[in-house]
């Protein structure tokens, strides 16, 4: 979010003006958000404690813990691990049903779907895409205005974290984490009219990223995430596309730590990335000018 805001400022643009808005896993949240008219600025005001949007702050009196409960006792899905070693799925994919099914509660989502959405059960914003896979074909699904998904649906699907939250069935699907996909889906964009995409990517390392003790864990999940946004960049490259790619450094890196969902780390990882951000979108700017 701190990322997005001080991207906004540096190019005097308004995320929610956007061609596209594309979100995946807790990134759908914020999707979802800006799609219905919610401001970045607003988002991260909430988040720091410098502002108060009623909505954002209600959203996040909520957290669903830094563990996940203990998961049910199977499966989601044998074929796709098949997959796996077939080479027919992507390999995060292909291991993520090797996960057992979780059991995690995504109310809090529902909750916030249901907060947003407008009549038509989706958000105002034409094409808001919020990025999920299919648990039995590994496919990924861009749910939007016509999915036939209600915008709560939609978010707890993008948001069923494999092992962790249980998929969401959807149609004739269940659904699933995109992220186990690709964690931006930036090649969606190739089929939009844009000429810019700015990418905020918290789970991939341009380059790579050292880690010790339990970092090295998340270092090869990121690892992968980022050889897909990798190819998924120069796609958009050699179609003409300027793309803006903000990841983050080795302070911000040890200020999140190896959990991502270890709720006493947000203060200090709201710091380090306002610490860092400026130098790093700075440099950016300057090089895609040059």
């Amino acid at each position: 979010m701190v990322a997005l805001d001080l991207v906004e400022q540096a190019l005097g643009w308004d995320a929610r003006d956007a061609v596209a808005i594309a979100g995946t896993s807790a990134g759908s949240e914020l999707a979802a958000m800006l799609g219905s008219g919610v401001s970045t600025g607003d988002i991260r005001a909430t988040l720091e404690g410098s502002g108060r949007n009623d909505l954002v702050a209600a959203h996040l009196a909520y957290h669903p813990g830094m563990v996940p409960p203990v998961p049910a006792p199977r499966l989601p899905h044998l074929g796709l691990a098949a997959g796996l070693l077939t080479g027919r799925t992507q390999p995060l994919i292909g291991a993520s049903a090797l996960l057992p099914r979780g059991r995690g509660d995504a109310s809090w989502l529902r909750t916030l779907g249901d907060t947003l959405q407008n009549e038509h059960g989706w958000v105002d914003h034409p094409a808001t895409w919020l990025i999920t896979a299919d648990v039995r074909t590994g496919e990924r699904v861009a749910l939007d205005a016509d999915s036939g998904a209600s915008l709560g649906e939609a978010i707890a699907a993008s948001w069923g974290i494999p092992g962790w939250f249980p998929p969401v069935r959807i149609g004739d699907r269940d659904l699933m984490d995109g992220g186990a996909y690709s964690t931006a889906s930036a090649d969606l964009l190739l089929d939009a009219d844009v000429d810019e995409v700015v990418i905020i990517a918290p789970m991939t390392s341009h380059g790579g990223a050292a880690g010790r003790g339990w970092a090295r864990a998340e270092r090869v999940l990121r690892a992968a995430m980022t050889k897909r946004l990798d190819a998924e960049v120069t796609l958009l490259e050699k179609a003409g596309v300027r793309v803006i790619r903000i990841e983050p450094t080795a302070a911000e890196l040890d200020a999140m730590g190896p959990n991502f969902m270890d709720l006493r780390r947000r203060e200090a990882t709201i710091a380090a990335a306002a610490a860092a951000l400026p130098t790093t979108i700075n440099g950016i700017l300057e090089g895609a000018i040059a």
